[in-house]
């Protein structure tokens, strides 16, 4: 059987490649095209390949970087030419640098009017807690998550997803699951909710699960250090 999941969970395409502009610390007024693009469709693929059916807004910017790149690859032979040419990045940097700043502001208000909804006690259990302890908790969004599954899933052998589906689940059934796990142990790692699972529809079903919950901001998900251990826990305690 075929599924198919349509979830308003992304924040958009620009986010996408804010996200990989940050990942690669590179100058947002001098963007690698080429290395972009690739890791841009990347992306794309990974979502697919979880049976996502993306907005159209995705694949839009995919074709605009497709031209972009294709652009920039055109050879330039006078200097006259070079200087009257305009830098075929320079439209999309002033989305990026436009769609930055009112995210950034949205952000910053949001801050304001919730202000102490986001202090929470750690509770870590694992051994590294101690050397976690010290270090400062950055919330993370969505494309971590994202990179991150892709990443599981590949390292996993594809004879470990079993495909029989003995289990009937309903992806309500796992949120509700993934809450009342959170509401007993307090946090939770990536790992722990994902990592062990071995029949593919429940894997699918509990990725898009925390997908969701993060969506509807019941739960966070954070690190200490960047590309650490990714933990859950819920956004607001009982």
């Amino acid at each position: 059987m075929s599924y198919k999941f349509r979830l308003d969970i992304f924040e958009g395409p620009l986010d996408l490649l804010l996200y990989l502009i940050k990942k690669n610390e590179i100058d947002i007024y001098n963007i690698p095209i080429a290395i972009i693009t690739e890791q841009y469709l990347e992306y794309i693929e990974a979502m697919k390949s979880l049976n996502l059916n993306l907005a159209g807004e995705y694949l839009v910017l995919a074709a605009t970087l497709i031209h972009i790149k294709s652009r920039m690859l055109l050879p330039v032979h006078d200097e006259d030419e070079i200087e009257d040419e305009e830098d075929p990045r320079e439209e999309l940097v002033r989305q990026l640098l436009e769609y930055k700043t009112f995210k950034e502001a949205a952000l910053n208000l949001d801050k304001m009017t919730l202000l102490g909804r986001d202090i929470f006690n750690r509770e870590f259990s694992d051994e590294d807690e101690d050397e976690e302890a010290e270090r400062p908790v950055r919330e993370i969004g969505i494309f971590e998550l994202v990179e991150a599954f892709r990443k599981m899933v590949a390292q996993s052998a594809a004879t470990e997803l079993m495909e029989i589906d003995v289990e009937k689940i309903s992806l309500s059934e796992r949120i509700n699951e993934i809450i009342d796990e959170l509401n007993e142990k307090k946090t939770l790692t990536f790992t722990d909710l994902v990592g062990e699972l071995h029949n593919k529809m429940r894997l699918i079903y509990t990725f898009l699960a925390i997908l969701e919950l993060m969506k509807l901001r019941i739960i966070k998900a954070y690190q200490t250090v960047s590309y650490g251990t990714i933990r859950i826990r819920l956004a607001v305690e009982n």
